[in-house]
C-alpha cells in the first residue's frame, strides 16, 4: 500500500525543507506530489491543481514566517490547502515554532500579511499538527505526525495492479468476512461468558504487549556496524505495524520499514538491505503469531528465511479495542 502525500508551503523560504519532508515519505515508502513545476500560466492550470491534490491522500502544509511572497508567482500554500480542505483531503501540518532561530530575510514585516499568516496557522492548529525548531527537529515530527495519520486515518492509498484480487475473490472474501462478523456478533450477544471471556482475554494480550519491551540496532549506510540500541515496548512495534501488514511484507521489508520509522538518529540514512536485525525481527513476529496477531503466509521468492507476514483479522480486532481506548483517554483529559 503507497499513499500520495502532497507537499504544500511557500516555496523561496523553504526550500531544504521541502526537500526534507520529500525525503521521510520516500523512505516511508510512499509516494510525494508537489506543484513546483506546474505552468501557472496555462489558463488551465488551476484545475490541474485541483486534479492533482484531489487524486491525494494526505497534504503536508509546511509553514513558517511567510503567507506568500511578493514575487512568487508559483502556487501558494493557502489556496492549495484550501483546495484539500474542499476535497477533504486530511491535513497535516507542520508549523515552525515561535521561538526557532530563522533569518530576518526569510520572515513577512507586512503587517497585513502577518495577521493574515497567523489566522491562517490557526486553521492549521485545529488539525493534526506538529511544530519544530530545527532541520533535524522537523523531520523527526514528519515521521511522526505521518506514520500516526497512516495509523488512525487510513485512506484507500495505491496497490500495484498485479496485486489487486480478482473481482470473484474479493467478493467471495467480502461475502466469507461478512458472514464471520454476524457470527461473530450473534456468538458475543446469545453467549455473554464468550464475550466476556474474549474482552478478558484481549485486557490479558495488550497488557502482556505493553509489558514487555524489544532492543532493535541500527545499521546505516556509513558504517557496517549495529548502532544506536533502543529499547521499544511491543505494543508500539504492533500498534506502527498493523496498517503495513494489511497488504502482505516480509520479512526483510518489514525490517526495514521499522528501521527507517524508529530511527533515532535522523542525520544517518538506514541501509536498505535488513536495517534492523533479521533475528529480532523474526523473534518479535512469532511472539505476535503466538497471539494469532499476525500469521506466515509463505516465503518470498522462494528464500527460506525471508518468511512473509500479514496481520489476521483478531489482530485487526485486537488493534480496534486498542485504538478506542487511546481515544476514550484523550478525550477523558479534555474534558478534565
Amino acid at each position: 500500500m503507497k499513499y500520495h502525500i502532497f507537499v504544500g508551503s511557500t516555496l523561496d523560504d523553504l526550500k531544504s525543507e521541502r526537500k526534507e519532508i520529500i525525503r521521510i515519505i520516500m523512505e516511508l515508502g510512499h509516494i510525494p506530489v508537489i506543484a513546483d513545476y506546474l505552468d501557472v500560466d496555462n489558463k488551465n492550470s488551476v484545475r490541474i491543481l485541483q486534479k492533482i491534490i484531489e487524486g491525494c491522500d494526505y497534504f503536508v502544509a509546511l509553514s513558517a514566517h511567510k503567507y506568500c511572497a511578493a514575487d512568487e508567482k508559483r502556487f501558494t500554500l493557502m489556496p492549495e490547502y484550501a483546495i484539500a480542505v474542499k476535497k477533504e483531503i486530511p491535513v497535516l501540518a507542520l508549523i515552525i515554532d515561535e521561538k526557532a532561530r530563522w533569518k530576518q530575510t526569510k520572515k513577512d514585516t507586512d503587517p497585513a500579511l502577518v495577521r493574515k499568516l497567523n489566522d491562517f496557522k490557526a486553521k492549521l492548529m485545529k488539525g493534526s499538527f506538529q511544530t519544530w525548531n530545527t532541520t533535524m527537529d522537523l523531520c523527526k515530527n514528519a515521521q511522526a505526525l505521518l506514520t500516526e495519520e497512516f495509523i488512525i486515518n487510513a485512506r484507500p492509498g495505491w496497490i500495484k495492479a498485479d496485486n489487486i484480487l480478482e473481482p470473484m475473490v474479493a467478493n467471495e472474501l467480502s461475502r466469507l468476512s461478512f458472514e464471520n462478523n454476524i457470527l461473530h456478533r450473534k456468538l458475543c450477544h446469545n453467549d455473554s461468558k464468550a464475550s466476556l471471556k474474549l474482552q478478558d482475554d484481549q485486557k490479558k494480550i495488550l497488557k502482556l504487549l505493553a509489558a514487555n519491551r524489544v532492543s532493535l540496532n541500527f545499521c546505516y549506510t556509513t558504517s557496517d556496524n549495529w548502532e544506536n540500541t533502543r529499547q521499544f515496548r511491543n505494543i508500539r512495534i504492533f500498534k506502527i505495524l498493523v496498517p503495513e501488514l494489511a497488504v502482505q511484507k516480509s520479512t526483510s521489508e518489514i525490517s526495514r520499514f521499522l528501521g527507517t520509522v524508529l530511527n533515532p538518529d535522523l542525520s544517518k540514512t538506514v541501509r536498505n538491505d535488513y536495517p534492523t536485525p533479521s533475528n529480532t525481527i523474526k523473534k518479535l513476529m512469532a511472539d505476535f503469531s503466538i497471539f494469532n496477531l499476525v500469521r506466515c503466509t509463505g516465503i518470498k521468492d522462494g528464500k527460506n528465511d525471508d518468511e512473509i507476514w500479514e496481520i489476521t483479522g483478531y489482530g485487526r480486532e485486537l488493534y480496534s479495542v486498542y485504538r478506542l481506548r487511546q481515544i476514550e483517554k484523550a478525550l477523558a483529559k479534555k474534558t478534565e
